[in-house]
């Protein structure tokens, strides 16, 4: 089957899985964010994701699986101490990074000898997986570099006519992209924060370490994806502050703010969005990437917004504005 010139909502998991068999691009919901799909076994498939993302192809691809059973199929060695991240957190946000099986294009991995697998946690995105009857590699589903889509009509914003089909399963739950952590060396590195926060990991395997980004090595293979330092970007100019006062009195034009709490004086500000009134940081994250979609489309100069406490869930929303960000306020 060739490439559709047009882009398809699908009526039900069959359908989408009978267009991804046949080589199709479909895009699916999980809890994170929406993953463009794609056979993982198909090179030509696989393909096709980096030039609808225009994605690089030294940032590696996510795989997702239905269970653990076909995690361990795709690996040439799943350690103890992957059979209990497994147990604890999946299906979850959690992408376990292991020795990939030759039968893993290399192109999924950028030429790595790692692969990041896991197991959504959504009911969809399951059924999906069980009906395709193989691993799905699955970026987030946007042009590469954006903001990150939670829903089907973030899909459609960003790929229409690029993804052969949408599997509709409303908005996503946890709202940012999974944990990545590499079990490839000797001590358990996360390479990405995301949306299981690293105290409950390390509240199962002890300690973890947290690996840094290094800009110098944008153009190089990434272990995996979101580490390069400019990611998750709307196109209005983003800054951060960590606290909401002085923002108003930097800029004389016109402000969109992303902030959480009740108790900010948000005076000035031409747009406020605001991801929780009880500052909880899973309703923040579940909130997050359709407010910066929002605050980029309301025709403001410039988006100021409010870091997180650096703990649980906000490590990864602060990590998601870092890289999206253009500078610093204070």
């Amino acid at each position: 089957m060739t490439h559709q010139a047009t882009t398809i909502l699908c009526e039900n998991a069959p359908q989408a899985a009978e267009m991804l068999r046949q080589g199709l691009l479909v895009a699916f919901p999980t809890e994170t964010v929406y993953g463009l799909g794609a056979d993982a076994k198909n090179p030509i498939a696989v393909a096709r994701i980096f030039e609808a993302k225009q994605r690089p192809t030294f940032d590696p691809l996510i795989v997702h699986v239905s269970n653990v059973a076909e995690a361990r199929a795709l690996t040439l060695h799943f350690p103890e101490i992957a059979e209990k991240l497994a147990a604890a957190f999946w299906p979850g946000p959690l992408t376990l990074v292991l020795p990939k099986r030759p039968e893993i294009p290399d192109l999924v991995t950028s030429g790595l000898p790692g692969v990041g697998i896991r197991v959504p946690n959504h009911p969809l995105a399951l059924q999906l997986l069980m009906e395709v009857g193989c691993p799905l590699a699955a970026p987030s589903a946007n042009p590469f570099g954006g903001i990150s889509p939670t829903t089907a009509e973030h899909v459609l914003y960003g790929l229409a006519g690029r993804v052969d089909g949408i599997l509709d399963g409303g908005p996503c739950a946890v709202g940012v992209e999974s944990t990545v952590i590499s079990l490839m060396g000797q001590h358990p590195t996360i390479l990405r924060p995301g949306g299981l926060p690293r105290e409950e990991i390390e509240a199962v395997i002890g300690a973890v370490q947290l690996a840094s980004s290094d800009p110098t090595r944008d153009d190089a293979a990434q272990p995996a994806p979101g580490m390069l330092s400019r990611h998750y970007a709307p196109s209005t100019p983003l800054r951060l502050i960590s606290t909401v006062e002085p923002a108003v009195a930097v800029f004389g034009k016109s402000n969109g703010l992303l902030t959480y709490g009740a108790d900010n004086d948000v005076d000035g500000f031409t747009t406020v969005v605001r991801l929780s009134e009880s500052a909880d940081l899973r309703t923040c994250a579940s909130n997050f990437f359709a407010a910066l979609r929002s605050l980029d489309a309301a025709g403001v100069d410039v988006i100021i917004a409010r870091c997180f406490p650096d703990e649980g869930l906000g490590v990864a929303l602060n990590d998601r504005l870092r890289r999206a960000a253009n500078e610093w306020l204070e």
